[in-house]
């Protein structure tokens, strides 16, 4: 099944598109069960031939089905299904979402109301750059990359070794949380917004609202979560 034949037909498919439409190929036939329990996934060149895509947006949509738990990759040996039904939550490396959600509001909240306060010029103009190539990206991969990178750097601005430590351990998880949120709910616009009004409070040195920035940011990527486990 090329993905040329899709609903796409006719336009040249986005990176992202991409990766959606062969995560929803996987996820469907799983969940319907015309891939079982226990089957194994043609490897990912195999994969991208057969849906015409690159490897790297197989990857990407493999990353999200293990994600929601239906699939696990073993080394040498492939991906196999290992549940017809996604988790209670989502396996993000080894932290889950569950940890993640409830550890980010007492880090990074006021990690950003430090930052406001305590920044640099140059981290300051690092962050707008961040911002602003995270908007014109259409590269999930690189996006997600860049996610990252902007939480790490206010943690970092926070001049607080705890925050800037805790956040670069569980940088990983993030991005793995991000890729898949931006997969199955459609996350990059509304993230892209977010980030913009925690770097205007940065910007302003106003920590009170650089706080509330984040924490508005943190609750709607909770309420996505629940929208993907609750599905």
């Amino acid at each position: 099944m090329n993905l040329s034949d899709s609903r796409t037909a006719g336009q040249p498919l986005a990176r992202l598109s991409a990766a959606e439409a062969v995560f929803n190929v996987l996820r469907s036939d799983i969940e319907s069960g015309k891939l079982g329990v226990g089957a194994k996934l043609s490897s990912e060149a195999t994969l991208a031939q057969e849906y015409g895509v690159s490897r790297s947006v197989v990857r990407e949509a493999l990353r999200s089905c293990t994600a929601l738990g239906l699939t696990v990759t073993r080394t040498g040996r492939g991906t196999f299904v290992v549940a017809n039904h996604v988790a209670k939550d989502l396996v993000l490396g080894q932290y889950s979402a569950r940890d993640l959600t409830e550890a980010r509001p007492h880090i990074e909240v006021p990690a950003a109301g430090l930052a406001a306060e305590r920044r640099s010029p140059e981290e300051l103009d690092t962050m707008r750059d961040i911002v602003a190539a995270m908007t014109a990206e259409d590269d999930p991969e690189v996006w997600v990359g860049l996610d990252s990178s902007f939480h790490a750097l206010i943690a970092r601005a926070s001049s607080n070794k705890v925050f800037e430590n805790v956040v670069a351990d569980i940088r990983e998880a993030l991005a793995y949380q991000s890729e898949t949120l931006n997969m199955v709910a459609d996350r990059k616009h509304a993230s892209d917004d977010e980030h913009r009004r925690i770097l205007a409070a940065i910007e302003a040195g106003d920590a009170a609202t650089a706080r509330i920035a984040m924490s508005q940011h943190l609750h709607a990527v909770g309420v996505a979560l629940d929208s993907i486990l609750n599905s």
